[in-house]
């Protein structure tokens, strides 16, 4: 599904301010361990986290709050930039104003999933973003039961991770389908995805995860079965 940019003042005076402060502040030798040690998934300008989040504070201060358009043309901008730290910038700035944004966004959040994916963006988005839309409209648990059979791994991973915040208000029987209709699945990071979820799960409700675990235990991978149970034993 494409997504369209909309206009926003806003995200015009942000990204003028971000772009001229990152790339004032690049470091080409970390930049390349950085591209390195992230598999190349995308250029970097060789910002340390500490670094970019001081930046990142700087280029806002004085900004007023964003609306759902504001949110939208920001992170749609940052993500056409090459250099990953603009699309840890969207990340955080999406974070923050999640609340701001309807089930409406949920559209810009797949495409923010789905383009140059990889975890470092991907899992924040799964659990800060769309599990928070999906907690505030309910009706958004279809669009997730959609996406934990989807043919992409990182639509599905966000599937699993959604609701990893969520703790006593978790919906154990989407969380324990999700896992169970994914058990198979071949990659390396839906496999671990499934663990992490469900061990997260296990600090609220260690009896109900590790009976899932027993009953799909010849389903699951060995990586899965090892990170569910990783705290709770079993």
């Amino acid at each position: 599904m494409s997504v369209t940019v909309p206009r926003s003042a806003l995200a015009d005076t942000v990204i003028d301010r971000l772009t001229a402060s990152y790339t004032e502040a690049a470091d080409p030798v970390r930049a390349a361990e950085m591209r390195a040690y992230m598999k190349d998934v995308a250029p970097f300008l060789g910002l340390a986290s500490g670094v970019r989040r001081d930046l990142a504070r700087a280029v806002l201060a004085g900004t007023p709050r964003p609306d759902e358009a504001d949110c939208t043309a920001l992170a749609l901008r940052c993500w056409r930039l090459p250099e990953r730290e603009y699309h840890y910038f969207a990340v955080d700035y999406l974070r923050r104003h999640v609340k701001r944004c309807s089930s409406g966004f949920l559209p810009v959040a797949r495409h923010l999933v789905t383009t140059v994916p990889w975890w470092d963006t991907v899992d924040l988005l799964a659990a800060h973003v769309v599990g928070g839309l999906v907690a505030a409209d309910s009706e958004l648990t279809a669009d997730m039961d959609a996406w934990s059979t989807d043919d992409d791994l990182w639509v599905v991973r966000t599937a699993l991770l959604h609701q990893l915040r969520y703790k006593e208000r978790t919906d154990a029987d989407r969380l324990f389908a999700y896992c169970a209709r994914q058990a198979g699945h071949p990659d390396f990071f839906i496999r671990k995805a499934i663990g992490w979820c469900l061990r997260e799960y296990a600090k609220t409700a260690p009896d109900a995860v590790r009976t899932f675990v027993e009953r799909h235990r010849d389903a699951l991978s060995p990586l899965s079965v090892r990170e569910a149970l990783k705290n709770i034993g079993g």
